[in-house]
């Protein structure tokens, strides 16, 4: 890992959490105490991180600085289409920042219905929701041009960007750069020798932008690539496994970016059935890295920074209600980081 890369992961996780213990960091970034503190120090002379006894904090006036002021009670809807995988997390960092900054969090849950995704609003709505974290069933379309022009109250989009140019594409965001994601999982593969990589996602809000990064990756690598493999809604069917089974028996497939991870252990167990070795035969990076590390072999995954964009959309909220329209729209893209486990290796 290079300095610089060691160095914006430092700062990554003392902005995340406030402050962070040596001992975590040199565990986390895999150097020894005496770089991590070089390191450190470094970050310290530029006034970018306070050093503290066996730890780092954020210096009291970046502190300060990041986090909007609320001088009054405020109510906080957020939508969001399931309650569980993934978006469990970014609930929860948003709930603890609304309450840090003096905020209550109240939640809808769509379901994945754009029907529900207006019901779950309204009531919001009604119930005394000042402004509205939105993560709609779908990626903003047309179609909602005219409903979220109506809201009547303050929202920001959570891991949803809207359209170029279209009207919701002005409206604050925070969200996870998925694409960015797709790229480091698929330029890990290349980087371990596999030339001939493949993709397997189902229909999903994100997948588009995960896709995005996956063939900018292939193009921009000089990667060859077989194509994309479906999957079903409620996980990979058998026809599905087979035809992946085919491509890794012809040679014509060595690594896989599967998007989600859900999918990625569902896959694994199949294939393993098959016959099929990970990472001798395959190699295979998930995507999300909610489960990825209960697999076995725990599978290398991309981690979207779930908690930092629930975070970051609170904090982006916050700052709309209190200071209006006047200020800037802003989209806040947060990079996913990739985590190196035992389902990835080098092709012989």
């Amino acid at each position: 890992m290079f300095v610089e890369q060691r160095h914006e992961l430092i700062l990554r996780e003392v902005r995340e959490r406030g402050s962070v213990r040596l001992a975590d960091l040199v565990e986390r970034l895999g150097v020894s105490m005496v770089t991590l503190r070089r390191d450190v120090e470094h970050l310290a002379g530029q006034g970018l991180v306070n050093r503290v006894h066996g730890g780092v904090t954020l210096p009291p006036e970046t502190a300060q600085e990041s986090r909007p002021v609320i001088e009054r009670s405020l109510t906080i809807g957020m939508l969001v289409p399931s309650a569980t995988y993934y978006y469990g997390t970014v609930i929860k960092a948003a709930r603890d920042q609304a309450q840090r900054l003096g905020a209550r969090l109240v939640l809808g849950v769509s379901r994945y219905d754009d029907d529900e995704d207006r019901k779950q609003v309204g009531q919001l709505i009604a119930g005394g929701a000042e402004g509205l974290l939105l993560t709609t069933s779908r990626q903003p379309d047309e179609s909602h041009v005219a409903w979220l022009a109506g809201l009547g109250v303050p929202a920001v989009l959570v891991e949803r960007i809207a359209e170029l140019g279209g009207p919701a594409s002005f409206m604050d965001a925070a969200a996870s750069h998925h694409a960015h994601g797709a790229f480091l999982g698929t330029r890990h593969l290349a980087e371990l020798g596999h030339r001939r990589v493949a993709m397997v996602t189902r229909r999903s809000p994100t997948a588009p932008r995960v896709r995005h990064g996956f063939l900018s990756a292939v193009r921009d690598l000089g990667l060859e690539t077989p194509g994309e493999f479906g999957v079903e809604q409620d996980g990979p069917s058998d026809e599905q496994v087979a035809q992946v089974v085919r491509a890794i028996g012809d040679g014509s497939v060595t690594g896989l970016l599967v998007h989600n991870d859900e999918d990625a252990l569902l896959l694994v167990q199949h294939l393993r059935l098959a016959g099929v070795r990970i990472p001798a035969d395959v190699s295979i990076v998930a995507y999300d890295d909610e489960v990825a590390a209960l697999s076995d072999p725990p599978l290398t995954a991309v981690a979207p920074p779930k908690a930092a964009v629930g975070r970051s959309a609170v904090d982006l909220l916050v700052r709309r209600i209190e200071q209006g329209p006047a200020l800037a729209a802003q989209h806040v893209a947060l990079l996913p980081e990739l985590r190196v486990r035992e389902s990835t290796a080098a092709r012989g």
